[in-house]
């Protein structure tokens, strides 16, 4: 089966100790996020596990373990997020310097197929207008050319959580959040599909294939309907077969089947906009 690593947390930066945990005991106890009593034990062993897919912000741990990830057998990619929105919004996002080094030394290891980039959520507010989108997206594309393929992006959703965060840090800050989509009927609002051409036009000059995640379609040129966790991509790289559509997630999510370990609960990263943090 396919591991996520993961969508609830950032277990690659923050509980990369407890994961290297789990693969040496062959195996993980997982639970059900929203009834704790479900649980299930999931093998990690490598003839078990068809592929890691890692989520997080900091490659650093991947880096220094994924070499003998490939010498005992286990098949892996990672989608790293890197957005360099203000520090009002990611009170501890890692420097994006750092973060674009890193990401050009994986691709050098491990090949510029195997590093996905995401720039997710495209979130819209008074220190995060278009123009803002414009210019840091470039900025962030110039310095990852070469080391990325593909550049993932979805629009923010509104979750209880995360609103209630944002509404509250729009009471204490000079800050308000703008609309991303029409009133009736959902759909992106037209200068945020204006938005959303121009970054794919700077992803393919920059030689990046631009995908969306979990929207409906947003027949846009430039952007293609994709999937993080991505079975065509696993067929691709290990010529294993990846079949059906993972039905926990979002409507409009287009990922092939996994299991997660990750929890939700806190998150010393601490973004503002975050739907899994609690």
């Amino acid at each position: 089966m396919i591991i996520s690593v993961s969508r609830r947390t950032d277990i690659p930066r923050f509980q990369f100790d407890k994961f290297t945990q789990w693969i040496e005991a062959g195996e993980v106890e997982t639970s059900n996020p929203y009834n704790s009593s479900q649980t299930r034990r999931i093998s990690l062993h490598p003839e078990d596990v068809t592929a890691f897919v890692f989520w997080t912000r900091d490659i650093r741990n991947i880096l220094q373990y994924g070499t003998e990830f490939d010498e005992r057998g286990y098949r892996f990619y990672v989608m790293c997020t890197l957005t360099g929105y203000p520090r009002i919004l990611e009170k501890h996002a890692l420097n994006t310097d750092a973060v674009a080094e890193a990401i050009h030394v994986f691709a050098s290891r491990f090949g510029n197929r195997r590093i996905i980039w995401r720039y997710d959520p495209v979130f819209l507010s008074t220190v995060t207008e278009e123009d803002f989108h414009r210019e840091n997206f470039a900025r962030l594309a110039a310095s990852l050319k070469g080391a990325i393929k593909r550049v993932i992006v979805s629009l923010y959703d509104p979750y209880r959580r995360s609103e209630r965060r944002l509404a509250a840090l729009a009471r204490k800050e000079d800050f308000a959040m703008l609309p991303l989509y029409e009133e009736t009927g959902g759909a992106p609002l037209p200068h945020v599909r204006e938005l959303l051409a121009d970054l794919a036009g700077i992803a393919a000059g920059a030689d990046m294939e631009m995908q969306s995640c979990a929207e409906s379609a947003l027949d846009i040129p430039g952007i293609k309907t994709g999937a993080c966790i991505d079975g065509g991509l696993i067929q691709d790289l290990w010529g294993i077969t990846v079949k059906g559509r993972d039905r926990n997630q979002r409507p409009h999510c287009r990922c092939a089947p996994s299991v997660d370990l990750g929890r939700y609960g806190p998150c010393p990263a601490c973004c503002a906009y975050c739907y899994a943090s609690r």
